[in-house]
């Protein structure tokens, strides 16, 4: 065999759509836990400047947000091995397809194995659809301040200046930080220096990317499920086919034996 036969080989056998899958889960992940891990630090930095400006008020939350930090790392971590433990089961899988009608055989821990991947991929999938929707939280609340900050900025400063001191964003009624905190809301042109500070503007766009990767992730989750599940009936059915021309070669050589058998009486009574 020459090398090009040999390269058209090993390309044959290369499992695309899991690989596509990989990719795009670890762009998903790596943006989530990336924006996710920076726009939560921005978020600290943001709260203790301009809403909570006593230590005690915001401990809780701080102590939060670290914690959301070292779970990042840890799905970072996870996903990172999962992924490349699905796309060695996609090989695998690959080569169990290819090679149907040769000296290759898949097992019942092979079959077990995939049909376990399929599992833990659906509820790795519920759980990410729920990260999704969580990540589109921070999301909903930097772009309510961000539009307060665009409605203020067009009303005139000359005719407007009463309903610009009236306009406010009081963070506490979202539960972020307690009502005790001090000074807990920020209005007018307070509000517009918040907005144009490079934390609130760093931290508003990160998160948008971060809420962009989970849902990312789940789509390439969703992709890794129809694969796996795609794959697991590909060994079933070369399980049973595998049965079946054990069966037939079975049934074959008992026909020859017979035959044998019956030529070698008949040569006996001539």
């Amino acid at each position: 065999m020459g090398c090009f036969e040999c390269c058209i080989k090993c390309l044959g056998g290369v499992p695309y759509a899991s690989l596509a899958a990989t990719i795009l889960c670890f762009s998903g992940v790596a943006l989530f836990c990336g924006c996710g891990h920076v726009a939560l630090t921005g978020t600290v930095t943001i709260l203790e400047t301009h809403f909570s400006k006593v230590t005690s008020d915001n401990a809780m939350l701080t102590e939060v947000i670290q914690l959301m930090q070292y779970v990042i790392y840890g799905i970072a971590s996870f996903f990172f091995l999962y992924g490349i433990i699905l796309l060695a089961e996609g090989f695998y899988t690959t080569s169990a397809v290819k090679e149907l009608h040769s000296e290759f055989k898949t097992t019942i821990c092979g079959r077990c194995i995939s049909g376990m991947f399929v599992f833990l991929t659906y509820i790795l999938g519920i759980a990410w659809l729920g990260v999704f929707g969580f990540s589109a939280v921070p999301v909903f609340l930097f772009y309510n301040m961000w539009s307060t900050c665009v409605e203020m900025t067009t009303k005139s400063p000359i005719g407007n200046m009463t309903n610009i001191d009236y306009m406010c964003v009081d963070v506490r009624q979202y539960g972020i930080i307690p009502w005790n905190a001090t000074p807990g809301k920020a209005c007018g042109y307070t509000l517009g220096d918040i907005c144009n500070t490079s934390e609130f503007y760093l931290s508003y766009h990160l998160y948008i990317v971060a809420c962009a990767g989970a849902g990312a992730t789940v789509i390439a989750l969703i992709h890794f499920l129809m694969i796996l599940s795609a794959n697991w009936a590909y060994l079933k059915d070369a399980s049973q086919m595998h049965a079946y021309q054990d069966i037939k070669m079975k049934e074959e050589r008992e026909l020859q034996d017979i035959t044998s058998r019956s030529k070698e009486c008949l040569n006996s009574y001539t």
